[in-house]
C-alpha cells in the first residue's frame, strides 16, 4: 500500500573560471572611489598635507591652546581606535571654545560618518569647507556624505572645482565619473573619464568602466575601440585579445572574434579557453566537426590538469543548450576524460551531470556514487545520488549512501529524509521514526514544502510501524491540512484505519476521495473496497473490487484474497473459495489465506 515519496532536485553544476572580477559602476562608492569613514591621514593614500587638520585657534592664550590640542589630539586618538562617541565628545569640547576650527569641524563630520550619522555630519562638514574653501580634504569628505544622501548635483560641484584647481587632482576625475554615473549622467562621466586618460595615461579599470556605458548605448565599435587599446598597452598578452574576442562573440561578431583569437594563439598555442570559444563559435555555426577538433585540443594538453578540463568541458555543456549532437559529442570527450583520469573526482562529477541531464539515469548514479568514494566532501554529490536512488528504487543503495554522506554531513535534513525513507522501505520502523524525526527537525524552517509534506506522509507510515497510532494519524492529518488530495496519505490513512477498524466514517471519506481522483488505480481501488468491507458494505465493497479486477496486469494477490472475502460474506462460498485459490496461484496474499482455503470459511 506504500509508495515512495520522491523529491526534486536541481543537479549540480561547476561553472567556467571567471577571468576577471570587475568593480561595478553601481557598487558602493566609497569601495569604487577609495573613501572610507576615517580621518584624512587613514583615508587615502595620498601626499601628506598639514592643513587637512588644521591646528586650533591661535587667537588664544597659551594654556588654553594647549588644552584645546590636548582635547583635540585625544579626540583623534578616539576616532582611530574607533570609538567615534568618545571623539565627538572631545571635539565638541574644542568647537565650544572656537566655533571656527576647521579641523575640529571636519574631524567630528569624519566621526559621525564612522558612526553612520550622514545627517549629522553634513553641518559639520559644510562648515568645515566653509571655512577652509582650499583644503581638498574638507571638499572630498562634505561629497562623499552628499552621495551617502544622493545629492548627486552638489557633490559634481565640489569634484569639479576640485579638477579646475589643477592637473594634480587629475586622479579625482574618476570619483567624479562614478558620481556622474550615480546621476545618470553617461556622457559626461565618459567626458571625465578621457580627460583622466589624458593626463594620467591609458588605466585598465577606466577602460573597462568606459567599455560598459558604450555597451550599455549599444555603442559597440565604441566598446570594441577601448578593448583594442587594452591589447595595444600589452601586446605580448593574449588574455586581453580573448577578453575582446568574448565581447565580439557576446555581441554577434563571430567572425571578428574568430581573428582576435587566432591572433591570440599565435602569441601562445596553449590557450584552452580560445578553443572553448572557437568550439562555442563553430557549434552556433552548426559545425560540429570543427567543434570536436576544437574540445579536443583542450583535452588532449598535457599541461592541463584533468580537474581544470573537466570545468573546461562543464562550460562548453553549458553552451551546447538542447542540441543533440553537441550533447552527443560533449557526453563521448566526458566518457573519455573519465576514462583517462579515472582517479579525479571533479571528473567524475562532470560527467555523472552530463549523464543526468541526459536523462541517463542509471550511468549517473554510478557516475556520482564513484565520484562520492574519490570525494565525500561534495554536498551536491550525494544529494544528486541520493535522489536518482530513490528514483531508480534501489532501496539498499539509499540506505548504505545516506548513512555514509552523513557521517560527513549529519546536519543535512533531506540526507536524514533519506535515510527514513531507506528504513521504512525496509520496514525498519523505529530507525525510520528516529531519522524522519531528525529530517523534521533540521527541516522545520525549509521552505520546500513538499519535502515536508514528504516527511509527515512518512512518518505517519512509521508511527503506524511501530504502533503510536495517535502520532501516525497526527502525522497524516498535518499534510491533509495543507494537501487535502494527498493520495500517498488518503491511501495509507484510509487503510491503517480499517486495519484498525477506528473511525471507519474518516476512512471511507478518504478513501472516497482517493478513488474520485483515481477511478482506474486498482491499487487505491482496493483500498477503497477494503474499507467498505470493514464498514460491513460488502455490495459496494464488491463493486469497487471488480473495477480493480478490470485491469489484471495491476492485481495484486491482496485484491483477488479481498475480493474472495467480499463473495463469502455475500454468501457465494464456492466463488470466494476459488478467488482465494487464485490469490494463492498470484502470490502476495495473507497468511491467513491457506486457512481459509483448508477450511472454506473465513
Amino acid at each position: 500500500m506504500h509508495h515512495d515519496t520522491q523529491t526534486n532536485m536541481t543537479p549540480l553544476s561547476i561553472p567556467y573560471r571567471t577571468r576577471h572580477l570587475f568593480l561595478g559602476v553601481a557598487g558602493s562608492l566609497a569601495l569604487l572611489l577609495g573613501l572610507s569613514a576615517e580621518p584624512v591621514f587613514a583615508q587615502r593614500k595620498r601626499e601628506k598635507d598639514d592643513t587637512a587638520l588644521a591646528k586650533p585657534g591661535s587667537g588664544s592664550t597659551t594654556t588654553v591652546r594647549m588644552e584645546e590640542e590636548t582635547q583635540f589630539t585625544e579626540g583623534i586618538r578616539y576616532l582611530m581606535t574607533d570609538e567615534p562617541t568618545k571623539a565627538i565628545a572631545q571635539f565638541a569640547k574644542v568647537l565650544q571654545k572656537d566655533p571656527n576650527n576647521a579641523a575640529a569641524q571636519y574631524s567630528t563630520a569624519s566621526a559621525y560618518l564612522k558612526s553612520g550619522k550622514t545627517v549629522e555630519a553634513i553641518p559639520f562638514a559644510t562648515k568645515a569647507h566653509s571655512l577652509d574653501v582650499e583644503n581638498k580634504f574638507y571638499s572630498l569628505l562634505l561629497a562623499e556624505l552628499y552621495v551617502k544622501q544622493k545629492r548627486y548635483g552638489e557633490a559634481e560641484e565640489l569634484y569639479e572645482a576640485l579638477l579646475k584647481k589643477g592637473p594634480e587632482n587629475a586622479e579625482y576625475g574618476v570619483e567624479l565619473a562614478a558620481i556622474y554615473l550615480f546621476n545618470d549622467k553617461p556622457d559626461k562621466a565618459l567626458e571625465t573619464y578621457n580627460k583622466v586618460e589624458r593626463e594620467l595615461g591609458l588605466n585598465e579599470e577606466i577602460t573597462r568602466q568606459k567599455q560598459r556605458i558604450y555597451l550599455k548605448q549599444n555603442k559597440i565599435d565604441k566598446a570594441v575601440e577601448e578593448a583594442e587599446k587594452l591589447v595595444a598597452s600589452e601586446p605580448s598578452d593574449p588574455d586581453y585579445l580573448l577578453e575582446g574576442a568574448e565581447l565580439l562573440i557576446a555581441n554577434d561578431r563571430a567572425d571578428q572574434a574568430i581573428s582576435w583569437i587566432d591572433r591570440a594563439l599565435k602569441l601562445s598555442t596553449d590557450l584552452p579557453q580560445a578553443h572553448v570559444l572557437l568550439a562555442d563559435i563553430y557549434r552556433k555555426k552548426g559545425d560540429m566537426d570543427r567543434v570536436t577538433k576544437e574540445l579536443n585540443q583542450v583535452l588532449a594538453n598535457p599541461n592541463l590538469e584533468a580537474g581544470l578540463k573537466a570545468r573546461i568541458l562543464s562550460s562548453y555543456m553549458g553552451m551546447t543548450g538542447s542540441n543533440p549532437a553537441a550533447q552527443q559529442d560533449a557526453l563521448g570527450m566526458a566518457q573519455n576524460l573519465a576514462k583517462t583520469s579515472p582517479n579525479d573526482p571533479k571528473t567524475q562529477v562532470m560527467l555523472a551531470n552530463l549523464l543526468h541531464q541526459q536523462g541517463k539515469k542509471a550511468e549517473a548514479r554510478d557516475a556520482y556514487a564513484k565520484a562520492a568514494r574519490l570525494d565525500g566532501s561534495i554536498y551536491e554529490v550525494w544529494e544528486a545520488l541520493l535522489q536518482l536512488d530513490g528514483e531508480l528504487n534501489q532501496v539498499d543503495s539509499l540506505l548504505v549512501h545516506s548513512e555514509k554522506a552523513l557521517e560527513v554531513f549529519p546536519t543535512q535534513g533531506y540526507f536524514w529524509y533519506s535515510n527514513g525513507s531507506a528504513n521504512l522501505y525496509k520496514r525498519k520502523y523505529q530507525q525510520a521514526v528516529d531519522a524522519l524525526e531528525e529530517s523534521q527537525k533540521l527541516l522545520a524552517a525549509s521552505s520546500n514544502n513538499e519535502l515536508r509534506k514528504g516527511i509527515y506522509a512518512q512518518l505517519g507510515d512509521a508511527y503506524n510501524g511501530v504502533g503510536d497510532h495517535t502520532k501516525s494519524d497526527e502525522a497524516y492529518e498535518a499534510v491533509l491540512k495543507v494537501d487535502p488530495l494527498n493520495d500517498h496519505v488518503l491511501n495509507n490513512y484510509s487503510y491503517f484505519l480499517s486495519l484498525r477498524k477506528e473511525n471507519l466514517p474518516r476512512a471511507v471519506q478518504l478513501a472516497q476521495k482517493l478513488v474520485e481522483r483515481n477511478p482506474t488505480n486498482a491499487t487505491y481501488l482496493d483500498t477503497y473496497a477494503w474499507v467498505l468491507y470493514v464498514s460491513k458494505d460488502y455490495a459496494k465493497a464488491k463493486q469497487y473490487l471488480e473495477k480493480a479486477l478490470a485491469d489484471p496486469a495491476n492485481v495484486s494477490g491482496t485484491v483477488i484474497e479481498h475480493y474472495g472475502d467480499v463473495l463469502y460474506q455475500l454468501g457465494e462460498r464456492d466463488k470466494a473459495l476459488e478467488q482465494w485459490k487464485q490469490a494463492k496461484s498470484k502470490g502476495g496474499a495473507s497468511t491467513d489465506l491457506e486457512k481459509k482455503i483448508a477450511s472454506g470459511k473465513m
